[in-house]
């Protein structure tokens, strides 16, 4: 008997000294985990959190920025001028017209590009790195190498252009062909990273799917339509809803290539944005602009994500 109290106060020993090995390893657990976190939470809050706080302030507010002192609450008025700016209105209408253009182009470009680079063909890892090389590239540099390109007189582009006896093209300097020049550039520029994750999708569809086309007489459009398709539309959803977001926040090229013009014919949203809060100094209509536009992509992501699940169901 005086062995088996022993053996009972040996075992509850032991078991009292493991959960309180593991309280500790738990804290230090957590404590570790704070660590790493902290270093992003900080970040995050000072050029996330905080100026989204700012902003929100400042857009009720008629803050100029050489006069920060003397700013006074104005209410909705900052709001109530956005109906009446004709320049935001063109800017919104422009970058409206780039998303519209620029998404399915981009993204057409990428599929197609992914199903060239998925089949087994000798140096296909160099023609994956070649399209792939214009996303890793500063779209700054890009700009100005399509702007030299682009140049009506002595232009690369009109160069060949006129070697095979066509008339050249004012490109970057006319109304009606700066943005259409834009968007063809920017889903040039863009499209290989869009092309590595319908790469990865591709990677993943089961080949048995296609081998059971094959037996069923299935031709190569079919099996684009009913298993390629349909395989790749969670990845689709995600390329359709970051690609729109960046498409809306255009304002390197614009600003590079043709600073708005010809005739606020690609001037953008984030460049009006811009132009007020930093050039004219304006940070309060620029704020209330900078609020407005941000609710209005929380909306379309929204609807874009709704939209797919929509058509899954």
């Amino acid at each position: 008997m005086s062995n088996l109290k022993m053996g009972n106060l040996s075992l509850k020993r032991f078991v009292k000294v493991r959960n309180l090995h593991a309280q500790r390893y738990k804290r230090s657990e957590v404590t570790t985990a704070f660590g790493f976190l902290t270093p992003a939470v900080v970040l995050a809050s000072l050029f996330i959190v905080l100026p989204i706080i700012l902003a929100f302030t400042y857009a009720f507010t008629d803050y100029y920025l050489l006069k920060p002192n003397a700013k006074q609450f104005i209410g909705m008025n900052n709001f109530t001028r956005m109906l009446t700016d004709e320049v935001l209105r063109t800017s919104f209408f422009n970058t409206l017209k780039f998303v519209v253009l620029v998404v399915p182009l981009q993204l057409s470009m990428a599929l197609g590009l992914a199903l060239i680079a998925n089949k087994k063909i000798k140096g296909n890892s160099f023609f994956r790195a070649a399209y792939f090389s214009p996303a890793v590239l500063s779209l700054v540099v890009i700009s100005i190498l399509w702007t030299v390109m682009l140049n009506p007189t002595s232009g690369l582009m009109n160069q060949m252009l006129a070697n095979i006896g066509l008339p050249k093209q004012p490109f970057l300097t006319s109304s009606s062909q700066a943005m259409l020049s834009i968007v063809f550039i920017s889903a040039w520029s863009g499209c290989g990273y869009q092309m590595m994750i319908f790469l990865a999708g591709l990677k993943n569809i089961d080949p048995s799917l296609y081998e059971a086309a094959d037996i069923d007489g299935a031709n190569t459009w079919h099996k684009f339509l009913y298993i390629t398709l349909p395989s790749l539309k969670p990845i689709t959803m995600f390329l359709v809803i970051t690609t729109t977001i960046q498409a809306f926040k255009l304002i390197v090229q614009p600003m590079v290539m043709t600073g708005g013009g010809p005739d606020y014919s690609t001037i953008t949203i984030l460049q009006y944005i811009y132009e007020y809060g930093f050039r004219h100094r304006n940070i309060g209509y620029a704020s209330a602009i900078t609020l407005v536009f941000t609710v209005f992509l929380v909306v379309v992501s929204i609807g874009i994500k709704k939209l797919f699940k929509e058509e899954a169901a």
